[in-house]
């Protein structure tokens, strides 16, 4: 059996209270996960006062070599966390291989790399009799960052915070999702290889309410709050973090919407909308879940659609051929097939999938949910409103530019959209009139890490990303010198 043990102040930390690591694809116990207590929280954020002292003060190009050792030993220890992540979230290696693995090391290169050619501001301004005014901005750490990262991406997005906060000079109390666990302990391993001192990277298991994610959150010694993770979490934590004023980001939920023109390379489109809707078992917070079809192509466009989740090979996460894995717990798989069930009273016309596969063998006992499309129900509908974070999307049809905008900004979300056009006026208009924070076209969940990267609304509070990150991990200080004339 696997143990997963606290990381605090250069140590692994063991605790009476433990709770159990469940293989998603079979639903077999394979870890035990140590549960931090308050005392050990506690311990971790003076750990993390302690470190900052000397960590902030250290120059950009050491904290950037710490970033590029960091990911080279994720590099080296690839096979170790492609392993830790595919039995934590069951995902494919065939994806986790080539999407979580590898963005979890490039995390910390880009950020050291922006790191070592951060722009400062720099004004002069001209005083009477000759005098001058010049002003430039320093930027400091914050203290110490608490990060609370989801079960989705586990290394790429625990890492997505950990690495600007560390090259800003913070140090970290970060909490991975009680679901996966593996990479984030892997990862203290790797922090104490490298040699990052003592106390700079810290990292605590447990849940939210009553738990680690609580003792994070209303902790009077934490500096700034980084969430990923639900509208509803995003809600209390902010709660908790305007107690003392804190600085938060918050990356929460979307029900995104896909506007697929009659005009799109229709074979380019199929093939991405198949990924927009399906990679990891739809459990992207940029998944399109509502697809919105022009007319004319309508029928065409969900038949291919239709054939291309048919298509997709579910079964053991190990085989290179396995094209999506499980949901990542039971309770999550419930929540998904409460939602198919409701489509069917809304009135929803099931195309492909609606319930669970069977293999015959040890994968019976996993979280399986088939990969599903429905039509039918109009916007107003639940399935249609709310974010179900499943392998499903709706689609329907629309018949002017002016109608399918409007309809695709009725949400109270506002994370990603993509757009499918060989129209290169009717791209930039429709992108620039959808009210999300990204707003791809002819593209889906491609990212260059410089762009700022967030959400409106129900979908989060403020943009990390490239300068946004070292902006968000950091404080200026405005330095204003007064210059005589003589």
């Amino acid at each position: 059996m696997k143990q997963y043990r606290n990381f605090i102040d250069g140590r692994f930390v063991e605790s009476e209270k433990r709770f159990a690591g469940i293989n998603p694809a079979n639903g077999v116990r394979f870890a035990d996960i140590h549960e931090a207590t308050r005392g050990m929280v506690d311990e971790a954020v003076e750990a993390g006062h302690r470190a900052v002292q000397a960590w902030g003060k250290t120059s950009v190009a050491d904290r950037a070599a710490m970033l590029c050792s960091i990911a080279d030993e994720i590099d080296r220890r690839a096979d170790d966390f492609l392993d830790a992540e595919v039995s934590d979230t069951g995902k494919p290696v065939s994806l986790a291989s080539k999407l979580d693995i590898p963005r979890g090391a490039a995390n910390f290169r880009i950020f050291a790399d922006i790191l070592k050619t951060a722009p400062l501001e720099t004004y002069r301004t001209d005083l009477p009799g000759g005098a001058q005014a010049i002003n430039y901005a320093v930027r400091k750490p914050l203290g110490v960052i608490g990060i609370i990262s989801p079960w989705n991406l586990p290394l790429l997005l625990l890492s997505w915070k950990i690495a600007p906060a560390l090259a800003c000079g913070n140090a970290v109390v970060a909490k991975p999702s009680e679901e996966t666990p593996g990479t984030a302990t892997l990862l203290a391993e790797v922090m104490h290889k490298v040699g990052l001192p003592d106390g700079v990277f810290n990292l605590v298991h447990g849940f939210g309410p009553n738990s680690a994610g609580e003792f994070i959150t209303r902790h009077p010694r934490i500096n700034a709050i980084t969430f990923t993770g639900e509208s509803k979490t995003g809600t209390a934590i902010m709660h908790a973090a305007a107690e003392g004023v804190k600085p938060v980001s918050f990356e929460l939920g979307g029900k995104n919407a896909a506007i697929v023109f009659a005009d799109c390379d229709f074979e380019k489109t199929v093939d991405g909308m198949a990924r927009a809707v399906f990679l990891n078992s739809g459990q992207v917070c940029l998944c399109s879940e509502r697809i919105f079809v022009e007319r004319p192509i309508y029928d065409r466009f969900v038949g291919a659609l239709a054939e291309r989740a048919r298509q997709i090979k579910l079964g053991d996460p190990t085989d290179e051929g396995t094209g999506m894995g499980p949901v990542i717990s039971a309770g999550h798989r419930d929540k998904v097939l409460t939602y198919y069930a409701l489509a069917r009273q809304e009135g929803a016309q099931f195309i492909v999938g609606g319930g669970t596969p069977t293999f015959g063998n040890q994968l019976d006992n996993g979280f399986w949910v088939e990969p599903t499309l429905i039509a039918g129900l109009p916007d107003s509908a639940r399935c249609v409103r709310e974010e179900i974070f499943g392998p499903i999307g709706h689609v329907t049809p629309f018949d002017s530019e002016a109608e399918v905008v409007q309809r695709a900004n009725a949400t109270p979300y506002g994370l990603a959209a993509t757009i499918w056009t060989s129209n290169v006026n009717r791209a930039h208009r429709v992108a620039q009139s959808m009210n999300v924070g990204v707003a791809w076209v002819n593209a889906w969940f491609l990212r260059d890490l410089r762009t700022p990267f967030g959400g409106s609304g129900l979908s989060g509070v403020g943009r990390e990303g490239g300068m946004h990150s070292l902006n968000f991990y950091s404080e200026l200080t405005n330095v204003c010198i007064h210059v005589d004339a003589a």
